[in-house]
């Protein structure tokens, strides 16, 4: 995984709520928490957003049970990483302005 990406709000909240086994209603209601309400998704732009995911092996769906329709997925070593690089970025990111506001 190279360094230089940067993830969109959405995409580092939807991989932060995926920590833990969680199905999309509820990786939905824990990015609205977790943004104060900023981040609201919409059904089809999370189920876009965890296809683009599960196709850069980010996270996967877990075995579901045949009679549930809910399916729940979650993080993948590589997904772990991509957010803890993420994290990283942002961490700098406010460092540096705290600094640099300091300053002024």
């Amino acid at each position: 995984m190279s360094e230089g990406f940067a993830l969109t709000e959405s995409t580092y909240y939807i991989l932060l709520s995926l920590v833990k086994p969680r199905h999309g209603y509820g990786i939905m209601q824990l990015t609205e928490e977790l943004s104060g309400g900023r981040v609201h998704l919409a059904a089809g732009t999370l189920y876009g957003a965890l296809n683009a995911l599960s196709a850069k092996g980010w996270i996967i769906q877990l075995p579901t049970d045949d009679e549930s329709r809910r399916k729940e997925y979650r993080l993948t070593a590589k997904g772990l990483q991509a957010l803890k690089i993420e994290v990283a970025r942002l961490r700098e990111l406010a460092d540096n302005g705290e600094r640099i506001l300091r300053e002024v």
